[in-house]
């Protein structure tokens, strides 16, 4: 079977999710290519859309928020006087990726964002795809703005069960929706135990344990964040995940340097072993990317979650506070306080595990390319 797995570069989690599906179908003798759909049709777009999201959701996250809010609010009713940018860039470009389309002839069409399932909608209203599957994947605890405006890409992949309702009082119908969890690399669905896992990572498996990750896109102040930590008089191992962000590794290498306390520090850059460390910690800190926390709920880890990005974040932290799995730090709510409070509470800890062990899909993955192998 041939496979097609289309994404657009606007944060990392829609990536993620492609490559994790990718994998385990080659794994299972799917031949799968994976295209970046604006990279084929113009480098610039590509590289607006990928600057322009990390721009605005970093520095002008009023305006995100609102144009979010607009486009959620109202559907694809909203810019049905004026097309949206994006529907005017996919129908300019449609032709020329319909040629990129037929040098694969894909059995299945797999799209990880909705920029891209547009274009394959665009394209399957010209005729063009007209005996390929299609499935969109939501990558996170929501329904974004314009999933309902895709009517022609066959089925859409959820995050939860808990979000059918909300789907399909947005215009799609139920036997659309594939409730099978957001699609995670399957080494998050492997056991391991805690012990094993410290002695992998060389840390004391005794400890309370706890990992801070920042995103992606490098946003965190772990500084800020480790300074309130080692105020709260526990005795806490801190794992501090900073990505490619060369600089906050530095700092958070100089303040561990420093800091003569009852906390031990360990400063981490990219790391590629995060099952590993999820699975020797007792709660993550982190911003909540979808990719992110369904990893965490792969996990079983309960989360604090700190400065969530305005629209799809916001959207996430809404549906793990309101389902009992997380909590969110804010100023009235700082996170030394979150923290204490948390690990001085035994009976909801154990709640939360509860919940999210009743709601996580760890194996999304596997549910999904045993759908598109027609092996369900």
């Amino acid at each position: 079977m041939r496979v097609l797995i289309l994404s657009v570069t606007a944060g990392y989690g829609h990536h993620a999710t492609a490559k994790a599906v990718g994998d385990l179908l080659i794994s299972r003798g799917a031949e799968v290519h994976t295209l970046d759909v604006y990279a084929y049709i113009s480098n610039m777009i590509k590289t607006t859309i990928d600057k322009g999201y990390l721009f605005s959701s970093k520095h002008m996250q009023t305006l995100y928020r609102l144009v979010y809010q607009l486009a959620e609010n109202n559907g694809a009713s909203y810019f049905s006087s004026a097309p949206s940018i994006i529907n005017i860039i996919n129908a300019l470009g449609a032709s020329k990726f319909a040629k990129v389309l037929a040098a694969y002839t894909p059995d299945v069409i797999v799209c990880t964002h909705v920029f891209a399932a547009q274009m394959v909608d665009e394209l399957k209203k010209r005729k063009k795809l007209d005996d390929i599957q299609t499935i969109g994947i939501v990558t996170d605890y929501t329904l974004h703005p314009y999933w309902e405006d895709v009517p022609r890409v066959q089925h859409i992949v959820t995050a939860s069960e808990l979000l059918t309702y909300r789907c399909v009082k947005r215009g799609i119908p139920a036997d659309r929706i594939l409730p099978f969890g957001i699609p995670v690399h399957p080494k998050f669905n492997q056991p391991l135990e805690r012990r094993l896992a410290a002695a992998e990572l060389g840390i004391d498996p005794t400890m309370r344990t706890l990992l801070l990750m920042g995103g992606s896109m490098g946003h965190a102040d772990h500084v800020k964040t480790l300074e309130a930590l080692t105020q709260t008089g526990l005795p806490l191992q801190l794992l501090v995940v900073c990505g490619n962000n060369a600089k906050m590794k530095t700092r958070v290498e100089r303040f561990a340097a420093r800091y003569d306390g009852d906390c031990v520090i360990k400063p981490y850059g990219f790391v590629d072993n995060v099952e590993v460390m999820m699975s020797a910690a007792d709660c993550i800190i982190s911003k909540p990317g979808g990719l992110t926390v369904s990893e965490a709920l792969a996990k079983n880890l309960p989360m604090l979650l700190v400065d969530p990005i305005p629209g799809h974040e916001e959207r996430n932290v809404d549906f793990l506070v309101n389902n009992g799995m997380a909590a969110l730090v804010t100023k009235n709510f700082p996170i030394d306080e979150a923290v204490y409070e948390l690990f001085g509470n035994p009976v909801r800890l154990q709640t939360v595990r509860q919940t999210m062990q009743a709601v996580a899909h760890p194996d999304a993955t596997e549910r999904l390319v045993a759908f598109i192998l027609g092996q369900n």
